[in-house]
């Protein structure tokens, strides 16, 4: 249903407090969430196996989880340690239970759940650049009901804007100028070269240039320069099943006078988002009829290419072989 071998945005680290867990559901999988006594964050398998509880429901004292039905205990590796109702001659062995562990990272203020096979090195986590290890100044995420695909396509969409986002005299051909710029591929995605932006950065006191990456399996990442400050926003796909998406998005600066708009830049985020969502439940509606879609011209050519990775990683890792980008480093140009 969806690519595996991939890093998944879970949750911003500031939810996930010491001493607690967080159910959440990744991929159509319950997962729990946790973050032990130490600091240390993990991701198991959200179930008991013993009846199928949710185990977000149960006590964790910092080191072990008790499921809530029969007191099951698992350690943060997710291996049983205790089963109250066992007697010394059932002869059970623990170490033989278990709830799927998950590789968990935490990176720049986000946890990062990896799905499938662990053989070899994992892939880097997908990171924003020139911000260290610092955590982003805002965070906000929403519910999209729609599939991934349609959330991701939305997500690079470069001529959607004059007609979804801003106000009604700033719409349509009023709004629409020509633009070019120059794309590149990358290890799971493709890169937009540095450009000129207009989009509300002139704040940063000089002209500033904006770079977009976009990888699978959903993470887009604009990194704005004006003079040696940066903003940076990361947007990260995390598709909770067939039909829903959560967008999270995250915004990073170095730019010390932003913390002052800090409510109005949260504002914006929240508008772009329920404006993103509220267009995306529309075509879910016309898509209920299935319609044949058309992608024309270079404002497409991302989502064409989305999909053309999406295949090709996923045919890669069905047969076992690694994965070579088949994008090609072209120029594109359009209006919007």
């Amino acid at each position: 249903m969806f690519l595996a071998d991939l890093w998944y945005f879970a949750l911003p680290s500031k939810r996930l407090k010491p001493g607690r867990t967080v159910g959440v559901t990744l991929l159509g999988e319950p997962l729990l969430l946790g973050r032990a006594r130490d600091g240390r964050a993990f991701a198991l398998g959200g179930l008991c196996p013993h009846r199928g509880t949710p185990l977000s429901h149960g006590r964790f004292d910092g080191g072990e989880i008790e499921c809530c039905y029969h007191g099951w205990r698992f350690n943060t590796e997710g291996r049983c340690t205790t089963i109250p109702s066992l007697i010394d001659e059932d002869g059970a062995d623990l170490s033989r239970i278990h709830v799927k562990r998950y590789p968990c990272r935490e990176v720049q203020g986000n946890l990062w759940v990896y799905f499938g096979k662990e053989s070899g090195a994992l892939p880097e986590v997908p990171t924003v650049p020139e911000i260290g290890e610092c955590r982003p100044k805002i965070v906000e995420d929403m519910l999209f009901a729609c599939h991934l695909d349609h959330a991701a396509v939305g997500l690079m969409d470069p001529a959607h804007r004059a007609f979804v986002h801003g106000s009604g005299w700033w719409r349509r051909a009023q709004a629409m100028r020509e633009k070019a710029c120059q794309v590149e591929p990358i290890a799971l995605g493709w890169r937009v070269g540095r450009h000129k932006t207009r989009d509300g950065y002139g704040l940063l006191g000089r002209e500033a240039t904006a770079e977009i990456t976009f990888r699978l399996p959903g993470v887009r990442v604009e990194h704005v320069k004006a003079g040696g400050r940066v903003v940076c926003h990361l947007t990260a796909l995390t598709p909770v099943s067939e039909s829903e998406t959560r967008v999270n998005h995250a915004v990073y600066w170095t730019a010390p006078g932003l913390s002052a708009l800090k409510p109005a830049i949260r504002a914006s985020v929240r508008r772009m988002l329920r404006e993103d969502r509220r267009i995306l439940e529309l075509q879910q509606a016309g898509l209920k009829h299935g319609p044949e879609l058309m992608l024309i011209g270079d404002a497409d050519v991302q989502a064409k290419w989305y999909y053309a990775l999406k295949d090709g990683y996923a045919a890669a890792r069905e047969l076992g072989q690694s994965f070579r980008n088949p994008l090609k480093e072209r120029s594109l140009a359009w209006r919007g």
